[in-house]
C-alpha cells in the first residue's frame, strides 16, 4: 500500500501530505502487534488520520493520552518528508488533544474497561492513511478531493480494506461516519458481511457534542451489536 501511495499526485488546494504509516510506523506496528493479531467481531473504520491523533502517534484516532495511558503504547516518531510549518509533528510529546480520539477511546474505556477487553472483540482502522493539508494548515478530507484524484486513491484504499477484512473476518464492519460507511459498502460489495454506521465523534458533528458515548450506544444497540459489550 505504501509503495502505491507514493506514486499519487494531488493538486491545489492541497499543499502538504503526511503519511504516518511511514514516519510514525513504529507506533502503528506496536498497535497492530499489541491489539491486531487476532480475528475480530467488529471492525470500526474511520476516514483518515487527524492532525493531533494518528498524525502524531501512528495509532488510529491516536490521542496521545489515550494511546499511552490506556493502550500502554509508547513509540518513536520521525518527521514527514515536508512538514507544514503550522502542523508540526511532535509525536508523543504533542500536548494537543485529539477530540475524536478522546471520545472514541474514552467510550471504549468506559464500556469495556481494559484495552485488552475492548480489542478482543473490536478493532479500529482508518480507510485512508493520508493527511491532506491546505496552505493555511487546514485539513482537507479525502471526500473533498477532485474526482480524478479520488479514483486512484480510493482504489488503493479499497484494496487495503479488503485485505484487512479478510484477515480479521469480522461479523460487522462499521463506518465511523457516513464517508467510511460508503467506502466500506463500495469496497466490500463482494463480501458477505454486515455493514453499518455510527456517528463520527468529531466536534464538527453537532450530534457528537451532545453526548457521543450515549449516542453510539444507541446506534450500536439498534444494529444489534450491543451484545458485544457483555
Amino acid at each position: 500500500m505504501i509503495g502505491s501511495l507514493r506514486h499519487l499526485r494531488f493538486s491545489a488546494p492541497v499543499t502538504h501530505i503526511y503519511n504516518p504509516l511511514v514516519y510514525a510506523r513504529d507506533g502503528y506496528e506496536r498497535y497492530l502487534r499489541r491489539f491486531g493479531s487476532t480475528t475480530k467481531a467488529v471492525v470500526l473504520v474511520g476516514m483518515n488520520p487527524g492532525p493531533f491523533g494518528m498524525a502524531q502517534t501512528g495509532v488510529p484516532f491516536g490521542d496521545v493520552e489515550m494511546v499511552t495511558g490506556w493502550m500502554g503504547i509508547h513509540a518513536s516518531v520521525e518527521q514527514p518528508r515536508a512538514p507544514h510549518p503550522k502542523r508540526p509533528v511532535l509525536g508523543f510529546a504533542c500536548r494537543r488533544s485529539e477530540v475524536s480520539g478522546r471520545r472514541l477511546w474514552g467510550w471504549a474505556r468506559q464500556r469495556f474497561g481494559t484495552a485488552d477487553n475492548f480489542f478482543s472483540r473490536f478493532f479500529v482502522l482508518n480507510y485512508c492513511p493520508l493527511v491532506f493539508m491546505e496552505e493555511s494548515g487546514r485539513n482537507r478530507t479525502p471526500d473533498k478531493l477532485p474526482a480524478s484524484e479520488k479514483k486512484g486513491l480510493f482504489a488503493i484504499c479499497d484494496h487495503a480494506l479488503q485485505q484487512a477484512i479478510e484477515i480479521y473476518r469480522p461479523q460487522w464492519v462499521i463506518g465511523i461516519g457516513g464517508f467510511a460507511e460508503k467506502r466500506a459498502v463500495a469496497a466490500l460489495v463482494d463480501m458477505e458481511i454486515r455493514i453499518g454506521r455510527i456517528s463520527h465523534p468529531s466536534p464538527a458533528n453537532p450530534r457528537a457534542n451532545k453526548g457521543w458515548a450515549n449516542l453510539v450506544e444507541t446506534e450500536l444497540s439498534a444494529m444489534g451489536v450491543d451484545w458485544l459489550s457483555e
